[in-house]
């Protein structure tokens, strides 16, 4: 029971200690980083640059003279981005005395060489026109669409797809009603339907049968 108290006291007293020792070690490793991005060669602001901690998701940006602020950390390093300029990667002191810091950073121009472009014109006036009455233009969505959606294609895509599941199985469903309403007797055929005959010999009349050519 002694020990349990001991180590509870012990417990109750150093705790708060290493806690608050703790806090002021991080404490102490925070840095206020502040300055302003400049080009190099006109010492002129650079608005916009993304300034982000290197491995933290987590930055900022400089304002419209190229100033900024940003809370760091001792031994952090701070990558400075923007379009046209080479990234720049600043370090931040460990052994830093203070929770302070200042910096200037220059920004290098990124010149980009793209490969040359030489444009001819054409011979004649008679070929430009030949060419361009000659060149093929692509479908555009509408006409795509109008494609697919006339009645030849379809009928064509109506007896080439396969039926579907909710298909299929009504389907089956029909024929086996049918079967069950003939169970024991012999299903009637259309050849004794007069309905059936009437159909016939009014597409006969119609010319349904005759052959087209």
């Amino acid at each position: 029971m002694k020990k349990k108290l001991r180590y509870l006291l012990f417990t109750f007293f150093i705790f708060p200690i290493a806690v608050h020792a703790q806090f002021e070690s991080f404490q102490d490793s925070v840095v206020q980083l502040y300055g302003v991005v400049m080009t190099a060669d006109s010492l002129h602001g650079v608005p916009s640059v993304s300034i982000m901690v290197k491995g933290q998701n987590r930055g900022t940006i400089s304002n419209e003279n190229g100033v900024f602020s940003i809370v760091v950390l001792k031994g952090d390093k701070v990558e400075f981005t923007s379009i046209g300029y080479k990234p720049v990667l600043a370090s931040i002191p460990k052994d830093l005395v203070g929770n302070q810091y200042s910096i200037i950073q220059l920004m290098i121009n990124d010149t980009i060489y793209l490969p040359a472009t030489i444009i001819k014109p054409r011979p004649t006036r008679e070929q430009f026109a030949r060419d361009f009455a000659n060149t093929v233009v692509p479908d555009d969505d509408i006409t795509i669409a109008r494609k697919n959606n006339n009645s030849a294609t379809r009928r064509l895509l109506s007896a080439s797809l396969p039926s579907d599941g909710r298909e299929a199985s009504n389907n089956y469903m029909r024929q086996y009603a049918n079967k069950l309403s003939y169970a024991g007797q012999i299903a009637p055929q259309n050849i004794f339907n007069p309905f059936a005959w009437n159909e016939f010999i009014k597409a006969w009349k119609r010319g349904d049968f005759k052959s087209k050519k």
